[in-house]
């Protein structure tokens, strides 16, 4: 097996490309907790899977998320963030109706993504995975 920092490759392209993705619930509730939290991950390691990205972190506050992935540069970070935030919105609110009753929307419209740049993948997954503890 390949280490993490390895390129990745998709015919005819050998890439590289690690993201840091944030985004928040509308008006920032703070509804991301217990048995919504573990069905989320579930959700984002699904829908991961089935684009073809791969999964380094994964950490879910209550009132955001943070997600470190590497995903092909053909298939573009602004339709994995659309396919996640919409899948996500749409099976949570069905299986958790509280979510509907307390929001027109699960997601706000608006994400931050980085690229992880020069950093080290490992450096940026250890910040991923901290946040949970502050």
């Amino acid at each position: 097996m390949a280490p993490a920092w390895w390129p990745r490759r998709s015919t005819p392209v050998v890439f590289q490309c690690a993201f840091h993705v944030v985004w928040c619930p509308k008006y920032r509730r703070r509804v991301l907790g217990g048995r919504i939290e573990d069905r989320l991950k579930q959700l984002v390691r699904e829908v991961l899977e089935e684009k073809g990205a791969w999964l380094v972190a994964l950490e879910v506050m209550p009132d955001h998320v943070h997600l470190l992935v590497e995903v092909d540069p053909q298939f573009g970070i602004h339709k994995l963030v659309k396919a996640l935030k919409g899948r996500t919105s749409r099976v949570l609110r069905e299986e958790f109706p509280s979510l509907r009753s307390r929001l027109p929307t699960l997601w706000t419209n608006s994400y931050f993504v980085a690229t992880a740049g020069g950093a080290p993948l490992a450096a940026v997954k250890q910040y991923v995975e901290q946040q949970k503890g502050r």
